[in-house]
């Protein structure tokens, strides 16, 4: 059985940072991909970031220069570092991780940024 479990979510102030986790369990085959969504209250998902088996990464524009995706191969783990966060930023983030058979998708943390 795969199970993906995020950490790292929670409520900060605008300027914060957090640290989104997403842990990879099972048997998984060849990981090409892995990276963040999230969505909005009646907005759809969209994509955050994204890393390669090869680190080749890949950002949204609104968080380009604010995010960092980085990935642990031995751990199966992704790491999104989230700094100068925005109150438009709130949403509910997922992890997703795409071998070369299937998808997966955690079940999403929540991040709020308010003061």
């Amino acid at each position: 059985q795969v199970q993906l479990v995020e950490s790292g979510g929670g409520l900060v102030q605008p300027g914060g940072s957090l640290r989104l986790s997403c842990a990879a369990s099972g048997t998984i085959f060849s990981i090409n991909y892995m990276g963040w969504a999230r969505q909005a209250p009646g907005k759809q998902r969209e994509l955050v970031a994204g890393i390669t088996s090869g680190t080749i990464t890949n950002y949204a524009d609104s968080v380009k220069g604010r995010f960092t995706i980085s990935r642990d191969n031995a751990k199966n783990t992704v790491y999104l570092q989230m700094n100068s966060l925005k109150p438009e930023d709130t949403a509910v983030y997922y992890c997703n991780v795409v071998s070369s058979q299937n998808a997966y998708w955690g079940q999403g943390t929540q991040v709020t940024v308010s003061s």
